[in-house]
């Protein structure tokens, strides 16, 4: 081009449609990757989303693949395992040689999007990780992993869980960081990465549920007022107040400044995301459920707080001959309690008129 003093046109030089016709391809086949390598490529990517009725295609927008060879003759995958409970379906699967290897989540499972881990690093950094450099006598130590990365060794491995889960409550780190603290191996394992299933449980604390009655009365009416501290506009303030104006909030109606107390007020919406906010609920993958101790129902809970003060929770009671007999209640340390045990089901099967 410079030789023959031609202008350079990069449309003579590119297709202009290469990229384009790759995606139609892939898009089309579900086979992701250049179409003259054929071998290489990914099956299954994109499909095509069933519509034969409304639950049907929720229940394939959340389905999961095991990546294995249907003919192959292992015993094991297609099989339930306890991490199962309340991550994947236990009934819903087809008929067949897919049988156990396509499965679909729960009704109140999530994947995790991921986030980045530098914040968890700088606070652990803060609060005394140890470098494994400096460390040659470490055998009394725990080892601390950031998604799979070793990073060093800390002295007080129970006050710093204790810090970090505080911090995930708080929404300080995101809220779904994992925070395994395995005490046979002393490892603290912290996962921020993306892809793992988790699922929402109450928080118990001190034998109680962190739910509280205003949570249900926000709840309900799907909002809440939350007052803070009002710092004025000199100008404005004395303007508002020698028209003997009222500042009212755009949504409600209501008055939004109390110039008396230095309050502002504003309606905020509030749903599930606002229980998690307020350290009501939280998110646990299936490592660090092995860590906690789960409740099935608040009766439990109820139950177990009687065990520990010395008094028989049955004593009381009339004997129901209908009643479902439960096992006998023992006195445990619960951390977490289930929002609901029929939450362990996905979609198709919930909708089942007496599953049980």
């Amino acid at each position: 081009c410079v030789e023959s003093h031609r202008e350079f046109n990069i449309n003579l030089a590119v297709k202009t449609n290469v990229i384009t016709n790759g995606l139609k391809y892939s898009l089309a086949t579900g086979n992701w990757g250049d179409q003259k390598k054929a071998m290489s490529t990914k099956a299954g990517v994109s499909q095509v989303l069933n519509r034969y009725t409304f639950a049907s295609t929720l229940s394939h927008l959340r389905r999961c693949n095991t990546p294995l060879g249907r003919e192959g003759k292992i015993a094991k995958p297609p099989q339930l395992h306890n991490t199962h409970w309340g991550m994947v379906c236990p009934a819903e699967t087809p008929e067949g040689q897919a049988c156990g290897l396509v499965k679909n989540l729960s009704l109140m499972a999530s994947i995790s999007v991921g986030s980045s881990s530098a914040l968890v690093i700088e606070f652990l950094e803060e609060w005394g990780l140890e470098n494994l450099e400096e460390n040659v006598q470490s055998t009394n130590l725990t080892k601390v992993f950031v998604n799979g990365v070793w990073l060093g060794v800390h002295r007080e491995p129970t006050n710093l869980v204790r810090t970090l889960r505080m911090m995930r409550r708080r929404e300080d780190i995101s809220t779904e960081v994992s925070i395994v603290h395995d005490i046979r191996e002393r490892e603290l394992r912290i996962q921020t990465d993306a892809g793992r299933v988790l699922r929402p449980l109450f928080i118990v604390e001190n034998h109680k549920l962190n739910l509280k009655p205003q949570h249900l009365r926000w709840l309900q009416a799907k909002s809440r007022i939350e007052t803070r501290p009002y710092i004025p506009d000199e100008e404005k303030e004395a303007e508002y107040q020698s028209d003997g104006e009222t500042v009212v909030d755009e949504d409600t109606g209501e008055k939004a400044i109390d110039f008396e107390n230095r309050v502002k007020k504003k309606v905020k919406p509030y749903g599930f995301k606002g229980l998690v906010t307020d350290g009501v609920i939280e998110y646990l993958d299936a490592e660090e459920e092995e860590t906690v101790m789960i409740c099935m129902t608040p009766e439990e809970l109820a139950e177990s707080r009687l065990l520990r003060q010395g008094l028989d929770p049955r004593a009381d009671t009339d004997f129901d001959p209908a009643a479902r007999l439960r096992t006998l209640p023992i006195a445990h340390s619960f951390t977490h309690c289930e929002i609901h045990p029929s939450m362990i089901l996905g979609i198709c099967a919930s909708i089942i008129p007496f599953p049980d």
